[in-house]
């Protein structure tokens, strides 16, 4: 179990320091952070919680999936790796396969 929590659904208003309020209660807090639009700054409507123990990460799930945040209920569950490189090679698979690049 991953201590990194993503939590979805935040209200526009929402931002790093009430995000890391809302879920203090249930432990050691690492890093709260609510993603913005590089462009705009604005909310993209869900962020990251990092707790600092696993299980402190397990019982935040469990309390605050499906509850109401800033007038909107947050989805709240374990964050999944984001896949970093790879993809983005234009639809082909595997290496070279003759002709010109």
């Amino acid at each position: 179990m991953s201590s990194k929590l993503f939590v979805g659904g935040l209200s526009w208003d929402t931002n790093d320091q009430s995000l890391a309020a809302a879920f203090a209660p249930l432990g050691q807090i690492i890093e709260a952070k609510v993603i913005t639009d590089r462009d705009t700054g604005r909310s993209r409507g869900f962020g990251f919680v990092t707790f600092e123990a696993p299980a402190d990460a397990q019982k935040a799930i469990a309390e605050m999936d499906g509850t109401e945040l800033d007038g909107r209920t947050i989805r709240v569950n374990e964050a999944e790796d984001k896949q970093r490189g790879g993809g983005g090679g234009g639809g082909r698979s595997g290496g070279r396969s003759g002709g010109r690049w």
